[in-house]
């Protein structure tokens, strides 16, 4: 295995963990709490979660087809660690499914608010401990194994080209919602500069009503990042 000059800078990944753990611990906090949500908070929720289960999606999509394979050549004493990655993914993918079908259930009827905090939970189960082995146990390796700027290439290639602009701008400003300017700041810099500033600047309002929607003044509009330890392996 050939050893970069530094270890890579892999925060990016925890930051946007910790922001799939906020929104997950959000929405159970306006599902399970009093008052139940109206037609249009239930609505928007119902959308975020869908949403933010296809973002799961393509994440992990990113890391089994970008991420692993390229750890996998330069370090091959780590297989059984990327294999444990590759079958969480796998056992994730069941619960991603149900809570989406819950969330349309819900979207249509609010009886079945029970039902969605049930698979919310059930999702919560298997995926955050992954989220957390990621961080502590592959993370590390991957800031051993390859360079911050092929890091960078892979986030790129896998995380930010296949997206639409429109796309890009409502996940920027999901995975920055509460961060200090050090991490959103690091967030920004993975995407170029010209549509960096237009991501930023044009893409602010819509989001900020559809959380203000989604979370109120509550409780849930309260919680932020969630993080579980060092982000970093530098």
């Amino acid at each position: 295995m050939s050893t970069p000059p530094e270890p890579a800078d892999t925060r990016s990944m925890g930051i946007v963990h910790s922001a799939l753990r906020r929104d997950l611990q959000r929405a159970r906090v306006v599902l399970a709490s009093p008052p139940t949500p109206g037609d249009p908070q239930r609505r928007a929720l119902a959308d975020h979660l869908i949403w933010m289960m296809d973002f799961l999606h393509m994440h992990h999509t990113g890391e089994d087809q970008g991420l692993w394979p390229l750890i996998r050549r330069r370090n091959p004493d780590v297989a059984a660690l990327l294999d444990d990655m590759e079958a969480d993914h796998l056992r994730i993918a069941p619960a991603v499914e149900a809570l989406i079908e819950g969330a349309h259930a819900y979207r249509a009827d609010p009886e079945a608010r029970e039902s969605l905090i049930h698979r919310l939970d059930r999702l919560s189960d298997v995926l955050l401990p992954h989220l957390e082995r990621e961080e502590f146990d592959a993370m590390p390796v991957v800031a051993a194994t390859i360079s911050t700027a092929e890091f960078r290439d892979v986030e790129h290639v896998y995380f930010v080209k296949p997206k639409g602009f429109a796309e890009l701008g409502r996940e920027g400003h999901w995975v920055v919602d509460g961060l200090n300017d050090e991490d959103r700041n690091l967030i920004y810099r993975v995407v170029p500069t010209i549509p960096r500033f237009v991501l930023v600047h044009a893409f602010a309002r819509g989001y900020r009503r559809r959380a203000e929607l989604m979370w109120g003044h509550g409780p849930a509009s309260k919680i932020g990042p969630v993080t579980v330890g060092a982000r970093n392996a530098s």
